[in-house]
């Protein structure tokens, strides 16, 4: 049964609009652990310390697609409950133009200070180059990482959390088959976990764009 915004919520009824946003953010943070997983078992110590070092850089960066989809989904509600859904998709279409553009500027930034930045944290030698090789492959898809953010948070908006569940969990599962095939059975190492993270967070970035 659809929940819709505008009803009285029980808690029942909050617990369900709620719950696949929560397995969503769950969901959202496999992509190191999986990662981790399959390198550190296929790879070696040090490009699985290599990928715990900047992970949570990467992370950062992408911050900026979990605020604007937070703020901006409240601002997109409060529009629609106001009954101007013209003014609520023109505030749409400015956040993901804004998250997009951050996206790519982010991540020409990163691409270009990741080796300082590794560095300040402590990386040297092969780790270092570890960090770098890994950050860089994953910040290729920085962008659709932080419009799947976004539109996890416009999905629930548009009283549709189930469905912005079934996109991150297909994401999540695309990370963990290709890990599989490219770092397990195709050997590529390091730049293989990398690889297969950016398909999947393309996969939960493009996907939910042609649902809007």
């Amino acid at each position: 049964m659809r929940i819709q915004l505008s009803e009285h919520f029980t808690y029942k009824k909050l617990i369900r609009f709620v719950l696949p946003s929560i397995v969503m953010m769950i969901f959202t943070s496999i992509y190191s652990v999986v990662d981790g997983l399959f390198v550190s078992n296929y790879v070696g110590k040090t490009p699985f310390a290599s990928i715990n070092l900047i992970m949570p850089v990467l992370m950062i960066l992408g911050a900026l697609g979990f605020m604007i989809g937070t703020g901006g989904s409240a601002i997109v509600a409060k529009t629609l409950g106001e009954g101007k859904q013209e003014k609520a998709s023109q505030y749409f279409s400015m956040l993901i133009y804004v998250t997009a553009i951050g996206g790519i500027l982010l991540t020409g930034v990163g691409i270009l200070c990741l080796r300082s930045v590794s560095a300040f944290l402590g990386a040297k030698g092969t780790m270092l180059e570890d960090c770098v090789l890994y950050g860089r492959i994953v910040l290729l898809a920085l962008t659709p990482f932080m419009l799947q953010n976004v539109f996890q948070s416009f999905l629930a908006t548009a009283e549709k959390p189930h469905l912005g569940l079934a996109v991150t969990i297909g994401a999540g599962v695309t990370n963990i088959i290709l890990d599989y095939l490219f770092v397990a059975v195709f050997s590529w190492g390091l730049a293989g976990a990398a690889i297969a993270t950016s398909i999947s967070q393309a996969v939960g970035g493009i996907c939910p764009a042609h649902l809007f």
